[in-house]
């Protein structure tokens, strides 16, 4: 469908969530409720499937950048376990907000998480077969997401996938409802204003090297992915 309402991105439009004086019960609801939206909307068994099972073996470790509730971790570790792979996953994360809140839950034992950057990583000298990353594309300004897909490409031995929204009026439209299942968190209203804040397609395209590749997924998402 062509993009007619959502024509031009509106990065100047800042979440709620990324607000460091916003409600934090509400901040901590909608960590808890990103695992079901997610869940539904952010396709990540069909990347998990399709890119990252088949190369996957014993020892594999994935790096989960902007980890946020950690839902994706849990997830992955769940996925690779059924499929009887022992692996590594780690998330970073640099608001400590996200990071109190991961303190309380239980994470499987191959989980773990640190208060970093990539950057952080990328002077340590760390490396990982895989970099992943949910919906964070959007927050960056320019400049931000050159350096960040630097570091994924410094971060990755195999693979990275960057998960995100791609928009459209039909996303937009069909998020709208969402608000009677997720209340009492930010997930509604920063949900539309990540989809106006997000590329289309050919946009991300054109704001990536041509070492990197955007592929449509279904249910409105963009996929860029690297491959060393």
């Amino acid at each position: 469908m062509p993009t007619l309402f959502l024509k031009h991105r509106r990065k100047d439009l800042s979440e709620w969530m990324d607000d460091p004086h916003c409600d934090l019960e509400m901040l901590n609801e909608t960590y808890r409720q990103f695992t079901k939206v997610n869940g539904l909307l952010s396709g990540w068994r069909r990347i998990y499937v399709r890119f990252i099972r088949p190369v996957l073996k014993n020892g594999s470790s994935i790096l989960d950048v902007g980890c946020g509730g950690g839902d994706l971790l849990i997830r992955l570790s769940k996925w690779a376990a059924e499929d009887g792979f022992q692996i590594q996953l780690t998330g970073i994360e640099p608001d400590q907000r996200a990071i109190d809140f991961l303190q309380t839950l239980q994470l499987p034992a191959n989980v773990s998480f640190e208060p970093k950057t990539t950057s952080d990583l990328v002077k340590e000298g760390r490396r990982f077969d895989f970099v992943v990353s949910n919906h964070v594309l959007h927050h960056l300004t320019e400049a931000d997401l050159r350096l960040f897909l630097s570091d994924s490409e410094q971060l990755a031995s195999q693979h990275v996938l960057h998960n995100d929204i791609r928009r459209d009026d039909l996303a937009y439209i069909g998020f709208m409802p969402m608000w009677l299942f997720f209340r009492r968190s930010f997930i509604v209203a920063d949900g539309l204003r990540s989809i106006r804040r997000s590329y289309r397609s050919e946009e991300l395209q054109q704001a990536v090297s041509g070492d990197w590749t955007v592929k449509e997924m279904p249910l409105f998402r963009n996929l860029l992915s690297w491959k060393p």
